[in-house]
Formats: structure tokens, sequence, C-alpha cells
């Protein structure tokens, strides 16, 4: 029964590595190096819309994410509050992995996101206070 275990739990070990060696690190100069960056759709607590088409994201503490939408998502620019949906895994790193659900005068509104980036420390500090979470 435990012979089980094992090769799970190497499984598992080869997909966090997997994930860690994908996971892209900013410089000193606060540019990305490379690779994904991913995060976890319950570590955003808070966003604006930066118009119908993007939207960013805080995550934890200092990171904000900015969701590129694939067609206009009316009302999310007016939106109190949003949902991120992960779409299949538990962490979100492109497009394909998150839907934005926005509430509207006639229910929710499920927008599907074509691109997920990580903003730069500089990109952050240039953002207008409308759209700085």
């Amino acid at each position: 029964m435990r012979t089980g275990i094992a090769p799970a739990a190497a499984l598992a070990a080869l997909a966090l590595a997997g994930c860690a060696a994908g996971m892209r690190t900013e410089s000193a100069a606060g540019q990305p190096t490379g690779g994904r960056q991913c995060f976890w759709a319950s570590s955003v607590n808070g966003f604006r819309a930066v118009d119908e088409r993007a939207v960013n994201l805080r995550v934890g503490v200092r990171d904000v994410y900015r969701l590129e939408l694939i067609g206009p998502c009316p009302d999310v620019d007016w939106a109190t509050r949003i949902a991120i949906q992960s779409r299949g895994g538990n962490s979100i790193c492109t497009g394909l992995d998150a839907v934005l659900i926005a509430p509207s005068p006639i229910g929710p509104q499920r927008c599907l996101v074509r691109n997920v980036r990580k903003l730069t420390a500089a990109e952050v500090a240039a953002l207008p206070d409308a759209a700085r979470p």
C-alpha cells in the first residue's frame, strides 16, 4: 500500500520544482529576469480597473498584476468588487488560467482573460492613483 505514496510524492516534488524553475524574478533594477510569474487567486486583495479591457490586481502586499481581457467587460470599471476564478488549476500564470467575474445589473458577468503580467516596481510606481490597486 505504501508503494503508491512515494511515486506520488516524487511527482509532487517534481511539479513544485518545475513551478519554481518557471517563476520569474526581478533584478536589482526591478526588471524581470525571465520565466513565468504566477499567483494564487486567493492572494488577491485589491483591484482597480484601468478600463473595460484591463484590470490591475494587488496580490499580497507588494505585487501588482495586470489582467488584459479578451474583449470589453462592461461595468468592470464601475465595480466595487470582482472575483477571480482559476480555470483548471490552483495558480494563475497565463490568461487561459483565469476568468474575471464582475457584477452587472443583469447578474454576474464572466470575462475571459487574454494575458496576465506582473508589473515591475517601476511600472507600479508610475501608475496613476486611479489605476493603482
